[in-house]
């Protein structure tokens, strides 16, 4: 059978947005406006497109048996939109600390995204699940440097290891948007067969589902390395190509120390043009 598009497109494109967010934070500050655009597509893509009817919901109100897994796609595409929303107008307005509630919103985002697929409402009992179980690993890997993050807010390391686990975080997506819903990418002894109104992957012995399970452990484990390198890599490049300065600090002589201090509660700037004497930062309320 020919498989479904939307599945596979579904996992690569949101992957790809999470590969672009980890590689332009080992850059740059991330551009929280693409994340809101790219969260509000995927969350209309989820809810309201590639289905027989428009509506979400059925007559009733409930949620139909076969578009429960959208509804909980649709969830981590929305606490990314609040994070992404909340960051750029804490930025705006300055607020005082908006580091730390920034980084709090965005543990937010990864615990959703752990809580929806720990609890998933499809089948983790097949190489689907299988692909799903490594990705909470990696969520998990975000969850936790996000949290790290507040408690070391000028930590390198983990600023470092948090964009590689998002970087990372894209790039399994994808995979798993290739390997479970291409039909030239399913694992042999494996097909596509439809459940529940979805297409999944379906190995018809003990031996060909242990073979696929394996086979996906073998590509996170590929995936991780080449990542793993490809950090190390562009670390060493950078700090070539951006060196660092020599710090040179003047020790003071005899006697000035003491000056300079008095000098700093007074608030009085010996040379300068201020014409009162005082700088913002120098007045000790």
């Amino acid at each position: 059978m020919g498989g479904t598009p939307r599945s596979s497109i579904g996992h690569i494109l949101p992957g790809a947005g999470f590969l672009a967010v980890g590689l332009w934070h080992l850059f740059r500050h991330l551009e929280l406006i693409l994340v809101i655009a790219g969260s509000a597509v995927e969350f209309a893509m989820e809810m309201f497109v590639d289905h027989s009817t428009f509506l979400p919901f059925d007559a009733d109100g409930s949620i139909p048996s076969d578009r429960m897994h959208n509804h909980e796609h649709a969830i981590i595409c929305l606490a990314l939109l609040v994070y992404a929303a909340s960051a750029l107008h804490l930025d705006r307005v300055r607020a005082r600390r908006r580091d730390t509630l920034s980084l709090l919103l965005v543990a937010v985002v990864f615990a959703q995204e752990l809580l929806v697929f720990h609890f998933h409402s499809t089948d983790h009992a097949g190489l689907e699940g299988q692909f799903h179980w490594l990705l909470q690993l990696v969520v998990a890997a975000c969850l936790a440097t996000a949290l790290l993050g507040i408690a070391f807010p000028r930590s390198f390391a983990v600023s470092l290891v948090r964009s590689a686990c998002i970087a990372f975080h894209g790039v399994w997506l994808m995979v798993i948007g290739a390997m479970v819903w291409v039909p030239g990418r399913v694992p042999k002894g494996c097909s596509l067969v439809q459940e529940d109104g979805r297409d999944t992957v379906r190995c018809p012995s003990e031996a060909s589902l242990h073979r696929a399970k394996a086979l996906a452990n073998l590509q996170f484990g590929w995936y991780l390395t080449f990542m793993t390198v490809f950090v190390v890599a562009l670390y060493l490049y950078v700090c070539k190509r951006y060196p660092a300065e020599a710090a040179y600090v003047r020790v003071p002589e005899a006697g000035e120390e003491e000056d300079n201090l008095e000098q700093r509660k007074c608030g009085a700037v010996r040379g300068s043009d201020n014409v009162h004497g005082f700088t913002p930062l120098e007045i000790e309320v």
